[in-house]
């Protein structure tokens, strides 16, 4: 009995223990969530230092022992007399000669656009110090979505043509539909040879589950003030004018569409391209959809004797719940987005 009293005051303790640093860990967690007041952060890479170091280790894998012994020799070196001469510029008051800066983005579009709250953050962080011989490269992928997400989209691209800073999109794989609304901003479009691009066309579609309901002698009422309120509903049944409404206000937006891709790319025979159909990089260039064929990788590369290449990322702090969510979500998507481009999408 003697032992089962001290025992049970010896799990008291342990426990008044536990619980006490685990509440001092959620008030400094507490406390340095407070701080973080930000959702989000700009995050800066140089991806010329990072080809450069590849550059160097590959060639550094292909010497032998006594040859990398030379190299690191000379190597070293240079970094010395670099490191002195930018000292004695700093002390004479000399400024080293700056080249100018190609600032990367990356935008992969979901279906909501919901990117686009980054994008907005990172063009504006571009346009609070580039210069009139800056540019900048969006690596763009998207297959579209809803209307207004790519729509603003298109518009926060279209602040860097407003400041006259040149504008290229490289599409490796897809910019489709709102996709490509973002792509024809650009003062240049270069595409992959098997990139997909167009799709200038509007699309919506519901199910309508009325007749279902009324064999299940369910009712279901909607009541709206202006005669088009609603045109097409889920569970009412659907008149012929409403789905002539509908259709209108499709058209209406499909002429938008039209309108503004032939605003950003005046030559483009817009009637010939605006029919819903895409095209692959070659022929999209034939099209005049795009204007040269590669990917974005040659497209840095050759960049980076000529500016400071510079990749510019909001990154969204997460908190873990979030990242184990969204990290199932986007597992579903890709397993769905794979299961429709293999019944729909020739294959090779």
């Amino acid at each position: 009995m003697e032992f089962l009293t001290l025992y049970g005051l010896f799990l008291a303790k342990t426990v008044t223990v536990v619980v006490a640093i685990g509440a001092v860990l959620l008030l400094m967690v507490g406390l340095r969530q407070r701080r973080r007041r930000r959702k989000g952060e700009i995050q800066i890479t140089d991806l010329g230092k990072h080809y450069r170091e590849m550059q160097r280790e590959m060639q550094l894998a292909r010497m032998g022992e006594a040859e990398q012994r030379i190299w690191h020799k000379r190597y070293k070196k240079q970094e010395k007399s670099e490191s002195k001469l930018a000292r004695a510029r700093a002390k004479n008051g000399e400024k080293a000669p700056l080249k100018s800066c190609l600032y990367v983005l990356d935008f992969k579009g979901s279906m909501d656009a919901g990117e686009v709250g980054s994008l907005r953050e990172e063009i504006s962080a571009v346009l609070a110090v580039a210069k009139p011989e800056d540019e900048v490269l969006l690596r763009l992928e998207s297959p579209g979505g809803v209307v207004h997400g790519y729509g603003l989209a298109a518009s926060q691209l279209q602040r860097l043509r407003g400041k006259g800073i040149r504008l290229t999109v490289a599409v490796d794989k897809v910019a489709a539909s709102g996709g490509y609304m973002i792509a024809c901003v650009a003062d240049r479009i270069v595409a992959a040879p098997f990139a997909i691009i167009g799709s200038i066309g509007v699309v919506a579609q519901i199910p309508n589950f009325n007749r279902l309901l009324k064999r299940n002698d369910i009712d279901m009422e909607l009541h709206t003030a202006g005669a088009y309120k609603r045109t097409l509903t889920l569970f009412g049944e659907n008149s012929a004018e409403g789905r002539e409404k509908f259709q209108q206000d499709l058209n209406e937006t499909h002429e938008l569409f039209k309108q503004f891709v032939h605003e950003m790319r005046p030559s483009l025979d817009i009637e010939a391209v605006a029919t819903g159909e895409h095209w692959y990089g070659s022929q999209a260039k034939e099209n005049g959809l795009v204007d040269g064929i590669g990917t974005s990788d040659d497209l840095l590369i050759a960049e980076m004797s000529n500016h400071e290449v510079i990749k510019v990322q909001y990154a969204i702090r997460k908190r873990l719940l979030s990242r184990f969510t969204d990290s199932a979500a986007l597992s579903i998507e890709q397993r769905l987005v794979y299961w429709w481009q293999r019944s729909n999408k020739p294959q090779l």
